[in-house]
């Protein structure tokens, strides 16, 4: 009969081999309407609807923006609620926070300003998930060097970064099974649990040093520092879909204002 050891060392075996579909869920996902969006027309719209958020206080404008973010999730392929919440349980968990605090510390009217600030950290996020979600980072680095000029070395050092991210999510899984299979595990006490955290996070930590600084010179080694002007292979195109889109957002954020004007609730932040 097979011993505790080796069923829970087949069963780590078995989640490591799925780590690589698991990190893969992070990245972008292939072939969504949303990923027709040239990324600069994305970064405006963020842009755009960060400025809006960041101007009132209230709870109608970041409502409106929200309802908009969330009907764009099926067009970035975030249809299925595990890979949904994978990419935005930080988020989540960030707004709760603020929300939470804010109506403990506050009176009555604190659970409107409480629930408009949990809002505000959704509408700022989202866009940025939806942006990762849909859009190849090479595509993104392509776009910013050609239609913002960004530096080659910035832009696609970025790149490397935004590719590297997966990669660190499928080793931290490893590292915590390879443990689990030692018969190392905190069981149920949160403070060994948070020890056994903060070693995989140090092993992490040394492990990207070390391939950042090999990747570095590797880049180094192909020419990315070398100060001349690069060429670009695959180009990107500014296409009317994407005026559009940032039309679309402009009017988003215009009904979104109205509204909350409108309903006596517009609070701007600039107003003493």
């Amino acid at each position: 009969m097979r011993t505790t050891h080796e069923r829970a060392s087949q069963r780590a075996r078995r989640r490591a081999t799925s780590t690589g579909t698991a990190s893969l869920a992070l990245g972008p996902v292939t072939d969504v309407r949303l990923s027709r969006i040239n990324p600069v027309a994305q970064l405006i719209a963020i842009a755009i609807a960060t400025l809006v958020l960041l101007t009132s206080l209230d709870v109608v404008t970041p409502a409106v923006v929200v309802a908009a973010e969330l009907c764009l999730l099926p067009a970035a392929g975030l249809t299925r609620p595990g890979d949904l919440l994978r990419r935005t349980w930080p988020v989540l968990l960030g707004a709760t926070s603020v929300g939470v605090v804010n109506v403990l510390l506050s009176d009555e009217a604190g659970v409107l300003t409480g629930l408009g600030l949990a809002l505000r950290v959704i509408g700022l996020a989202l866009p940025g998930v939806l942006l990762v979600a849909s859009t190849d980072p090479v595509r993104l680095a392509d776009a910013l060097t050609i239609h913002w000029r960004v530096s080659t070395r910035l832009a696609y050092g970025a790149l490397a970064a935004l590719r590297l991210a997966p990669l660190l999510v499928a080793e931290f899984e490893a590292a915590r099974l390879a443990r689990r299979t030692r018969g190392v595990e905190a069981g149920r006490n949160p403070v060994a649990r948070a020890r056994l955290l903060a070693g995989v996070g140090f092993t992490l930590l040394v492990g990207a040093v070390r391939r950042g600084s090999r990747l570095a010179t590797a880049m180094d080694a192909r020419g990315f520092d070398s100060g001349i002007p690069r060429t670009n292979a695959r180009g990107s195109t500014l296409h009317p879909r994407d005026t559009w889109f940032v039309a679309a957002t402009t009017a988003v954020c215009i009904v979104a204002v109205t509204l909350s004007v409108l309903t006596g609730s517009w609070d701007p932040v600039f107003v003493g």
